[in-house]
């Protein structure tokens, strides 16, 4: 069985339904459907028959990523991609049969499918067209659509009009499009407030709301986003000054995370942000296995107080998962120490520390050409003794430590302000052979001088999600260890620099099974 892309995730009558890509006969790539899950919590889901399946001409060759839209009356509806008998990519709309179900197991294709397509006059690439947004109202009360396009390698955000979210037209401009960045996958366009850290419903604006544009890069299949503003009258977006709508750009997660999805949450108002974890592994692997792909913790999004960059955090509900908590007392760590975090299933858990540093003259200078964290964190891994820094922690670590995962902070003199590393170092991760062992890196936006440097992870089995600063940067690994596997798994603190750090805060727990079957 393959997992791919989250589609269409919406709250309905109190239950949030996940659509998700699906291949029900094989864990590669093929045969795609809307597999369908609800929950009430957000952590245990339940799965349903599969929502949308190929059935028409338009969509005989598989039914791909999407999104849903509320309509007035509090009508759900679905527009996706179907790959149509020409292999051409178009758009489609699909609604509940029974609106009284509020599982929503039963799902209609409208009689007037395709809605969308690419032809010779409207200039699109039939194999560059798809995975609709969430729909919005502009101000003229007709709703507003973008589509995931490219032309000549410019990536562009398709925008089409229509009065009753039948009849579509295409706008002649783009919402908003980029040079050379190749084909832009799974758009996402949604509004966020500058003023306070809650989430908006999709079609807000004004002067107080900024708007956040998401693509999925085919190219690196890694997720960028910009922040800016949405000019409703001509229906152009325009990222803030600065901002890098390319590769080099602002990325929810610095590992592997890709055509992720958000959604208002409208019973507790909230942004809630869903993304696909693909496999370390090869396709042999998983065929062994029998399955690929997962879905990432659902985390909250809000715009940071400085308004340069998201904020994510996993959300509340998972923090019921938490059981038998460990708390390391207020402790000092020299260098060249590793400290045991005992008494928790180190294999399912959820770790969050803090660490202080009081010495920083030391630091070594960064060099100005050092530019691309992830680069940087390969060539200075865990092993590489630092002056501040490596310091954090080792998950799914084997009892000999032939085996580790090391999630970690280094601190760097820049031109006129320290530079904070955060890398997570899967070199060590597994003494099978097979596996993508890269190292992420990322930037921290925290001044270690008068703040802690805290570091947040999640870690179930084969994945390990990072949130440092408090959700400023994102780091999502994919590991296979052999060795630290359930109650062979270890977790430590370490410190690998010259100078001791202080860790004021570590709390650890077990995390109890969620039920997703």
């Amino acid at each position: 069985m393959g997992f791919s892309d989250p589609n269409g995730p919406m709250i309905y009558k109190g239950i949030y339904h996940l659509f998700y890509q699906y291949n029900p006969k094989g864990a590669e790539w093929g045969n795609i459907v809307w597999a369908h899950s609800t929950s009430t919590d957000l952590v245990n889901w339940t799965p349903h028959i599969p929502a949308i399946v190929p059935s028409q001409e338009y969509d005989a060759n598989g039914c791909w990523s999407g999104s849903a839209t509320i309509l007035p009356g509090y009508k759900p509806a679905v527009l996706y991609t179907g790959i149509n008998t020409q292999n051409q990519q178009v758009q489609n709309l699909a609604v509940p049969k029974n609106l009284s179900d509020p599982y929503l197991t039963e799902w209609v294709k409208s009689p007037l499918n395709p809605l969308m397509e690419p032809t010779a006059t409207n200039m699109i690439d039939p194999g560059s067209f798809r995975d609709p947004t969430t729909a919005w109202l502009g101000p003229d009360g007709g709703w507003r659509v973008s589509i995931g396009s490219q032309s000549n390698r410019t990536g562009m955000a398709i925008l089409y009009r229509s009065k009753d979210f039948v009849n579509w037209t295409k706008a002649e401009r783009p919402l908003y499009s980029a040079n050379d960045t190749g084909m832009w996958e799974c758009p996402d366009f949604f509004p966020v407030s500058a003023l306070v850290p809650v989430g908006l419903d999709t079609s807000i604006n004004g002067p107080d709301v900024k708007h956040v544009l998401k693509v999925s890069l085919s190219d690196s299949l890694n997720d960028y986003y910009t922040i800016g503003t949405y000019n409703s009258a001509m229906d152009t977006y325009a990222p803030v000054e600065g901002s890098v709508d390319s590769n080099l750009g602002l990325r929810y997660d610095y590992g592997k995370f890709y055509a992720s999805k958000t959604f208002f949450d409208s019973k507790n108002n909230r942004r809630i942000l869903w993304a696909w974890i693909k496999e370390s592994s090869n396709a042999d692997d998983d065929i062994k296995k029998g399955w690929s792909g997962v879905q990432a913790i659902p985390r909250t999004l809000w715009l940071d107080k400085s308004g340069k960059r998201l904020m994510q955090w996993p959300i509340l509900e998972i923090e019921k998962l938490r059981t038998n908590q460990v708390d390391l007392p207020n402790k000092l760590i020299e260098g060249g120490t590793i400290l045991e975090v005992s008494g928790i299933t180190a294999a399912q858990a959820d770790v969050e520390v803090s660490f202080e540093v009081k010495e920083l003259e030391k630091a070594e200078m960064l060099d100005p050409t050092w530019t691309n964290p992830q680069t940087l964190c390969s060539q200075k891994g865990a092993s590489i003794k630092g002056s501040v820094g490596p310091f954090g922690l080792l998950v799914m670590a084997s009892k000999g430590l032939q085996e580790y995962t090391a999630v970690f902070f280094r601190i760097f003199k820049g031109q006129n302000k320290y530079v904070v590393l955060m890398c997570s170092d899967q070199s060590r991760s597994s003494i099978g052979n097979s596996y993508d062992k890269t190292t992420y890196g990322a930037f921290l936006d925290v001044d270690p001088l008068h703040e802690k440097l805290s570091l947040r992870t999640l870690i179930d089995h084969s994945i390990v999600e990072s949130f440092g600063g408090g959700g400023k940067s994102c780091i999502t690994a994919r590991v296979y260890p052999v060795l630290a596997v359930e109650d062979g798994t270890h977790l430590h603190v370490f410190n690998n620099g010259a100078d001791s750090v202080g860790v004021p805060k570590l709390s650890a727990w077990s995390m109890k099974k969620a039920n997703i079957n």
